[in-house]
């Protein structure tokens, strides 16, 4: 599998600062990879070195197989930062002329503007007229304006609405279907986890977690499956005693099953916690027990993400 992207054993301190600690990671040609963490936690820096804008204090970071700086390097990736700086007093269609210029091999400027979702009208405006949603689409148009292998995104959808975002990510993964490789970052976990083939999650300046979605998720968050006893026809005394032998007969039968955490009862709802929620449905139907309204219910990325911060946390404070 080729690496379009190798760091090895990178640190970068500022002063006594660690912003980056001996991390590692590879990227694989046309991967689509959410880069995520909290505030400080190492990721823009870590971004800022793999496009040569930081150096590393120790360790290696290699594009290509070359440095960032060098020139071939440059030439064969695009970005698109989070803050869009446009080139006041010229239209749209010249700021794409002038930056597709400097490439050898740029996109043609007909693809570029469908990519975008220009108009003719959109290519006629001044770039400084732009809204905040166009100049994120200007932003996007030079990202790819040189034809790259190898596209950044630090905060892409930022100011997009709805429709706009779908449009855009769905344009990531047809780029990715070329074999082209994308690393991004974002707030919006539900893009990351929607989006992403590989997440990898910072947090003081280590990596905390790598790989899919929902192997993350499935690592750091639980699986339940949840239900419902029905007792309403009985009253009184009959109901409590079928009751207490309903909940007697449901953790004798659901605690052995292996993977199951927990079994209890609350609010009038039963919650199963398991690593596999298809081991405890299958025991339900087994034991035939006399259970409604089943539900199976699983952690999203946003909920690693919280779990993941409150563990390291924890671990620091302690160690």
């Amino acid at each position: 599998m080729e690496h379009i992207a190798e760091l090895q054993h990178v640190t970068k301190r500022f002063g006594s600062k660690t912003a980056v600690d001996d991390v590692s990671f590879n990227i694989s040609k046309g991967s689509i990879v959410a880069v995520l963490g909290p505030n400080g936690a190492g990721k823009t820096t870590t971004i800022s070195m793999m496009l040569g804008l930081l150096e590393p204090t120790s360790g290696s970071v290699r594009l290509f197989g070359q440095a960032p700086k060098q020139p071939q390097v440059k030439q064969r990736i695009g970005a698109m930062l989070q803050d869009v700086s446009v080139i006041d007093g010229l239209k749209v269609r010249e700021v794409l002329a002038l930056i597709r210029s400097y490439y050898p091999r740029p996109m043609r400027l007909e693809e570029l503007v469908a990519l975008a979702g220009f108009t003719e009208e959109d290519l006629g405006k001044r770039a400084e007229k732009l809204s905040g949603g166009q100049k994120r689409r200007l932003g996007f148009a030079l990202a790819m304006a040189g034809n790259p292998d190898l596209l950044f995104f630090d905060e892409p959808t930022v100011g997009l609405d709805t429709p706009a975002r779908r449009s855009f990510w769905e344009q990531v993964r047809a780029l990715s279907d070329r074999g082209k490789t994308i690393l991004f970052s974002t707030h919006y976990l539900q893009e990351a986890e929607d989006a992403a083939d590989r997440v990898i999650l910072f947090n003081h300046g280590k990596i905390a977690a790598d790989g899919t979605p929902q192997a993350i998720t499935a690592k750091l968050t639980s699986r339940s499956v949840t239900f419902t006893t029905d007792t309403r026809s009985l009253e009184g005394h009959a109901n409590a005693l079928m009751h207490a032998d309903t909940e007697r007969h449901i953790r004798e039968r659901l605690l052995p099953v292996p993977g199951v955490h927990d079994c209890s009862y609350q609010d009038g709802r039963w919650t199963v916690t398991a690593d596999n929620t298809d081991t405890v449905l299958a025991a339900i139907f087994r034991y035939n027990l006399p259970v409604h309204d089943i539900r199976t219910q699983q952690g999203r990325l946003d909920d690693a993400f919280e779990i993941m911060i409150q563990n390291d946390d924890t671990q620091g404070a302690v160690s």
